[in-house]
C-alpha cells in the first residue's frame, strides 16, 4: 500500500510508503523522540480550601508548607526508552534537556539507554512538572517547559548512523516545531515513523495534526485523544485510517485496539494489575512492550500483549520508571497463555 501524497484539501503532502517495520541492516534499533522531564511531587497535609478568603479571590498570595516530597523522573521519551531499554533493546534516545541532567543521564546509560541523542541546554534547566496535593486530592501544579524549547534545533538526520540504522522513529509529545520536524526528516529519509502526539494536540492546528500524522507506519492514541486527532486533521477514522499504516488506541482498562485500513479492528484485553499504586506512565510502558515487539519482528497481537503486560507492571509502580520490564514474562502468562520474554 502507498501514502497519498494529497489530502482531501488537495494540497501536496510528501508521502512514505506503508506497511510492516522492517529492520533495514543489522543492528537497526529505534529512536524515541520527545520530551526529558523531572517530577516534583509534593504534599499539604490540610485544604488548599481552608486558606483561601472567598472575597479576597481576586488577590492571591499563598503559601503551603509541604511535609512530603518526591522527586521523579520522567518524560514520555525518557519513560519510553527506559522500558526498551528493560527488555533488551538499545533505544537512542532524542530530545532536549537542560544543565541538571548530568544524574538523570548516568541513570538512563546505566539502565540502557543511550543519551547521545540528547541536546542538554546550557542555559536552560530540564522541563519540570511542580504538583502540590492536598489531603483531598486537589492539586495546584506550575510546568516549566525549560530546555524542552530547544528541542527544535536538533536534527535527526545528523543523528543518524548510517542508511538503514534506523529500524523506527517514535515521534512523541514534545516541542511542536520539533515534533513537525522530526517527521519531515523521516519521510525525506525514509525511516518509518510512529506518530504519537497526546497532549500536544491541544496546540496544533489542522496542517500541522496531519503534517505529523500523514505516512506514519504507526497512529498511537488514547480513547479521547481519537476523537480528538480526528476533530484537529477534519479527517474521519477511515480518512485517517487510509494515511497511516495501523492506528493503536489505548482504552485503559478495557485494552486496546489495533485498526488498518479494509480490516476489522483487533482487539485486545488489558492485563490485570495486582494493585494499582499509579496510574502515570502506564501508556508509556504499553509503547515501549509494543515497540519491542515490532522490532523483533512479532505481527500487531503480539506486540500489543506485550505492551499490555509492561503497562500493567508500571500501574503497580509508584513512579513512572520504577518498575522492572524483566518482570513482564510472568505478568503476560496467565491472562494471554504465552511467556513473552526477552
Amino acid at each position: 500500500m502507498s501514502a497519498p501524497t494529497r489530502d482531501p484539501a488537495g494540497d501536496a503532502l510528501p508521502g512514505t510508503p506503508l506497511g510492516a517495520v522492517a529492520p533495514t541492516g543489522p543492528g537497526a534499533r529505534i529512536a524515541v523522540t520527545g520530551s526529558i522531564a523531572t517530577d516534583h511531587l509534593l504534599t499539604f497535609p490540610g485544604r488548599f480550601t481552608e486558606q483561601l478568603v472567598a472575597d479576597r479571590i481576586d488577590r492571591v498570595s499563598l503559601s503551603f508548607l509541604a511535609d512530603d516530597l518526591e522527586i521523579r523522573h520522567g518524560g514520555v521519551a525518557a519513560n519510553i526508552a527506559f522500558g526498551l531499554a528493560g527488555l533488551g533493546l538499545r533505544p537512542l534516545l532524542v530530545g532536549a534537556a537542560g544543565r541538571d541532567f548530568a544524574e538523570y543521564a548516568a541513570r538512563l546509560r546505566a539502565a540502557g539507554v543511550d543519551t547521545s541523542g540528547v541536546r542538554v541546554s546550557a542555559e536552560r534547566h530540564t522541563a519540570r512538572f511542580v504538583c502540590t496535593t492536598d489531603r483531598d486530592q486537589n492539586q495546584i501544579a506550575t510546568f516549566y517547559a525549560g530546555a524542552m524549547a530547544e528541542a527544535r534545533a536538533i536534527d535527526l538526520a545528523a543523528l543518524v548512523p548510517r542508511p538503514g540504522g534506523l529500524l523506527l522513529v517514535h515521534i512523541g509529545a514534545d516541542d511542536p516545531a520539533a515534533m513537525l520536524r522530526h517527521t519531515a526528516t523521516c519521510r525525506a529519509l525514509g525511516i518509518p515513523f510512529a506518530a504519537d502526539p497526546a497532549q500536544q494536540l491541544a496546540r496544533l492546528d489542522e496542517t500541522q495534526t496531519r503534517q505529523l500524522v500523514f505516512g506514519a507506519s504507526l497512529l498511537f492514541t488514547n480513547a479521547y485523544e481519537a476523537g480528538l486527532l480526528c476533530k484537529r486533521t477534519g479527517w474521519s477514522e477511515d480518512e485517517v485510517l487510509a494515511r497511516v499504516g495501523s492506528w493503536i488506541t489505548t482504552l485503559g482498562a478495557d485494552g486496546v485496539t489495533i485498526a488498518r485500513a479494509g480490516r476489522a479492528p483487533l482487539r485486545l484485553p488489558a492485563v490485570p494489575a495486582r494493585r494499582i499504586a499509579d496510574p502515570t506512565g502506564a501508556g508509556d510502558a504499553f509503547r515501549a512492550g509494543y515497540l519491542a515487539g515490532v522490532a523483533r519482528g512479532w505481527p500487531a497481537d503480539r506486540s500489543a500483549r506485550l505492551g499490555c503486560a509492561l503497562a500493567a507492571l508500571a500501574l503497580e509502580s509508584v513512579g513512572t520508571q520504577e518498575y522492572e520490564p524483566s518482570r513482564v514474562r510472568e505478568t503476560a502468562y496467565l491472562p494471554f497463555g504465552e511467556y513473552l520474554t526477552k
